[in-house]
Order: structure tokens, then C-alpha cells, then sequence
């Protein structure tokens, strides 16, 4: 079992930066496979980016590559999302989910979901 709290969302304005943290419960956090989705009102849940355990190898979702980045500290069982150049558009509630292997785009291929944290990027 794994449980996943996000932090660091608030409200920003367009150009700023943002980090976001998902901690994680579990002695094996290191070979997880994590990801980033996030959903907006009226939206379905979105990917946003992945990151493989073992070798990190990393996915971005073509809206966000070049601006968001993800990276994963395995001595904090913790997964960070760092986006930068934030546009309105990024204004979601964003989510951190796991899975032993997969990190790709589909929602339904993750075990464990956060409950997510707010990002509102105002003009």
C-alpha cells in the first residue's frame, strides 16, 4: 500500500514558478513509477508528466514540456513537480499517482492517487 499527500500549490500569477511535493508512504518508494496529472473544472484529469523508479526516465505532456519538470528525491520518498513560465491554463487541481512500472498517460493504468492540491494562476 502507498499513500501520497501533495503540497506546495497556491495561487500565482502568469510567469511565476511553482514547486509542488508528493510525499510518499512505503519502504520501496525508490522503484515506483510516479506521475503528475492534473484536472480542471469541467475537464477530464489531464496528464501532465512521469517519471520511471529505477532509471527516471521522464514523459511530459507536449502543453507543458520545456516548462515543467519532475524529479524525485528517493531518501524523502518524495516526487517534485517543478513548473516554471505558469500560464492561466495550468489552473488545476493537480494530482501525484503510482504504479511499480507504468508512468505514461493513461489515468487508469496508476494503483494510488493523492488527494490533490489547488494551483491558480491568475493574469
Amino acid at each position: 500500500q502507498v499513500q501520497l499527500v501533495e503540497s506546495g500549490g497556491g495561487l500565482v500569477q502568469a510567469g511565476d514558478s511553482l514547486r509542488l511535493s508528493c510525499a510518499a508512504s512505503g519502504r520501496t518508494f525508490s522503484i515506483y513509477a510516479m506521475a503528475w496529472f492534473r484536472q480542471a473544472p469541467g475537464k477530464e484529469r489531464e496528464f501532465v508528466g512521469g517519471m520511471s523508479g529505477i532509471d527516471t526516465n521522464t514523459l511530459y505532456a507536449r502543453s507543458v514540456k520545456g516548462r515543467f519538470t519532475i524529479s524525485r528525491d528517493n531518501a524523502k520518498s518524495t516526487v517534485y513537480l517543478q513548473m516554471n513560465n505558469l500560464k492561466l491554463e495550468d489552473t488545476a487541481v493537480y494530482y501525484c499517482a503510482a504504479h511499480r512500472d507504468y508512468y505514461g498517460r493513461n489515468a487508469g493504468g496508476y494503483d494510488y492517487w493523492g488527494q490533490g492540491t489547488q494551483v491558480t494562476v491568475s493574469s
